[in-house]
């Protein structure tokens, strides 16, 4: 039948077309996670322009009183920018 040499051959055999299919294997996982990746980033970038569009779009509408007390101000402080907007236009 078979004797040790034999069976030592089969092994390496078997070993180097383990190594053989894994290098393939491994590098096509690698290209897909770096592909996924691309993907991830980009659609986080996507979802970042649309919010951002849609609050373009609100503080478009608002004056700057409302913006400033939107951010936190003080009536009194954003009372500031209402004036200083009104001397702006009777320029």
């Amino acid at each position: 039948m078979f004797g040790l040499l034999d069976w030592l051959k089969l092994g390496a055999g078997a070993v180097a077309g383990v190594l053989l299919a894994a290098g393939p294997l491994y590098l096509i996982g690698r290209h897909d996670g770096h592909q996924q990746a691309a993907v991830e980033r980009l659609e986080a970038d996507v979802a970042a322009f649309v919010k951002r569009e849609g609050i373009d779009h609100e503080v478009d509408g608002m004056d700057r009183y409302r913006i400033c007390l939107d951010l936190g101000g003080l009536p009194d402080q954003c009372e500031q920018l209402r004036r200083l907007a009104t001397a702006a236009e009777g320029e």
